[in-house]
């Protein structure tokens, strides 16, 4: 088995190479490919991707190459993590929206738009280059945003599925408070990427005994703190939010915050600096206990696990994965981009059927995959207008004068990236 990933000099690649290393059984890969145009970066990343197999005895080989076409010549799996502009793109992304007293995010608001008009064209044209070498090979992707960019690559008829790791987060986090395996927490995760609600908590499948009121009862407050929210929110809407609500159930608040202190990217710049410090050491063969604040946290068990189930060699039956709707929410047209739980195998994820929801969580997600739509739109056909139509309809943003002045600094600030700009 071959599987290659696109932005393999990412300072994740550790944690991912770790669990392809720990989970060989589940998922025996022969060659492991990292491409990344940064050369620097991918020999410090490649050796100490080496360095973890060997030091682990997995006999795969690890190929290093900047060489895009190379790299998935052949490739069963292509696993996207890439980030257009790097961290400097992500801290704009992160600063400009502020100005207009909006958040600054790099995966939804502004700065998620921003993200998705640069990402889409390239990840497109990967996608591509995947199908000439394998028709048949599968695009997983774990680049931002995921159901933007999920959603272009399936219009275009690529074989392919978005992946996040709150939901498995999720998961581990609830089975330590029930003191249980995290096999056995299944959950009714639904909604849209970034933009989801654990609806149930069901021991033992979906059909299992639901505890949430059990969990928001004996553990709120721990809950509550790992999404940020206060409890009272939560046992009034009676689910677990994702800790991205907070941007919409408290943007003011988080606007605040997010001013009087260094931006998200600034802290990963100084961390990636350190990681790649640390990964240059020869006698370095584990990922580093940093690596852990990077993000991304059991990130590469997710990936271990879909790509098992997609390439038929296991994986767990069920997995929360983004996928098209297709009438699995009935208010969503069938080509939406939803996040929930699904039986997966070779031919790809099958959504399970989700209750219906209360109309709280049904407005918005009808209005986000609205502002998805428009986004899409303007990544792949560009224009001004375009860009304004999206800002104008997301939910953060809304009001005329701030989606035109935010129109103005994104493309001023994307210029670069933006063919049509």
């Amino acid at each position: 088995m071959k599987l290659t990933v696109v932005g393999g000099g990412s300072t994740y690649t550790p944690e991912l190479v770790d669990g392809f290393a720990r989970l060989r059984d589940t998922l025996p890969i022969e060659e492991l490919v990292l491409v990344d145009p940064a050369a620097d970066r991918l020999e410090l990343v490649g050796g100490l991707a080496r360095r973890i197999f060997a030091r682990q005895g997995h006999t795969g080989r690890i190929v290093t190459t900047s060489d895009l076409d190379a790299g998935v010549d052949g490739a069963d799996a292509v696993l996207l993590q890439l980030r257009v502009g790097g961290q400097a793109a992500r801290e704009k992304d992160e600063t400009w929206p502020l100005e207009c007293g909006c958040v600054g995010q790099e995966t939804t608001g502004a700065g998620g738009l921003a993200k998705a008009l640069r990402t889409v064209p390239v990840v497109l044209d990967i996608a591509e280059r995947v199908r000439r070498a394998n028709p048949r090979a599968w695009i997983i992707d774990f680049t931002n945003p995921v159901g933007i960019v999920t959603r272009a690559l399936l219009r275009a008829g690529h074989r392919a599925v978005g992946l996040c790791n709150v939901a498995i987060g999720f998961q581990r986090k609830f089975a330590a408070l029930l003191d249980t395996a995290p096999a056995e927490v299944h959950l009714a995760h639904v909604g849209l990427n970034h933009l989801t609600w654990e609806t149930g908590v069901r021991l033992g499948g979906p059909d299992g005994e639901d505890v949430l009121p059990r969990l928001l009862a004996e553990h709120g407050d721990a809950v509550a703190a790992d999404v940020r929210l206060p409890r009272p929110l939560l046992e009034s809407l009676g689910v677990v939010p994702s800790y991205y609500l907070r941007y919409y159930y408290a943007h003011d608040e988080v606007v605040r915050e997010l001013r009087t202190k260094p931006s998200r990217a600034a802290e990963v710049a100084a961390m990636e600096r350190e990681l790649l410090a640390m990964y240059g050491d020869p006698a370095l063969d584990e990922k580093p206990a940093l690596l852990a604040r990077r993000g991304g946290a059991f990130y590469s068990e997710a990936a271990v696990d879909l790509a098992a189930a997609l390439l038929g060699g296991g994986g767990s039956p069920y997995q929360v994965v983004n996928t098209l709707n297709r009438g699995t929410l009935p208010f969503l047209p069938d080509d939406a981009v939803i996040e929930v739980q699904a039986a997966v195998g070779p031919e790809g994820p099958a959504p399970l059927r989700v209750p219906a929801l209360d109309p709280l969580f049904t407005g918005l997600i009808a209005n986000v995959t609205a502002y998805e739509d428009l986004a899409l739109d303007a990544a792949l056909r560009g224009g001004r207008d375009r860009v304004f139509r999206a800002l104008l309809a997301h939910p953060l943003i809304g009001q005329y004068e701030y989606a035109d002045a935010l129109t103005d600094r994104l493309v001023a600030h994307n210029r670069e990236h933006l063919a049509w700009a």
